[in-house]
């Protein structure tokens, strides 16, 4: 699931967030993982490479560092979080 960082701006958020995730194993769930990050985030991260050693993504069935990624995908990346 993405959700933007702006997403968590108030309490009213965490108190959804903890319903969904309390609902979706109470209905049986087994995984679930969340993205939290930003076009503008993903962006500063091409140009400041340096300074999102740590940034991973998902791709497409796996996740990967961002930076290891090539120009091409990273794009990609950062226009499926525009939408």
């Amino acid at each position: 699931m993405k959700f933007t960082p702006s997403f968590f701006d108030d309490e009213d958020s965490y108190k959804a967030l903890t319903s969904l995730i309390r609902s979706y194993f109470a209905m049986d769930g087994h995984h679930i993982q969340f993205n939290v990050i930003d076009a503008a985030t993903l962006r500063d991260a091409q140009k400041h490479p340096e300074l999102y050693r740590d940034l991973i993504v998902r791709v497409a069935g796996y996740s990967d560092y961002f930076n290891h990624l090539g120009v091409d995908l990273q794009d990609e990346i950062i226009r499926r979080t525009e939408h």
